[in-house]
């Protein structure tokens, strides 16, 4: 258990020193038209409608666990 963890903490270290080395353009193109908070607003739409769905969908399972 204790190498696992290990392991994502090195991925975590290396993936973002290797992202935090050079520029995204298209992030900074996206920023420059104002377009990154239709990005950001449809990603916390899709969020929101998964966590919806799995909170649904829980209760749905609680309710037939109990009734069995």
């Amino acid at each position: 258990m204790k190498n696992i963890l290990y392991t994502i903490a090195a991925l975590l270290i290396f993936c973002n020193q290797s992202f935090a080395q050079g520029k995204v353009e298209m992030a900074d193109g996206l920023r420059a038209e104002g377009k990154i908070y239709v990005v950001v607003l449809v990603m916390l739409v899709i969020f929101s409608a998964v966590a919806t769905y799995l909170f649904i969908l829980d209760r749905k399972v609680s309710k037939l666990e109990k009734d069995r």
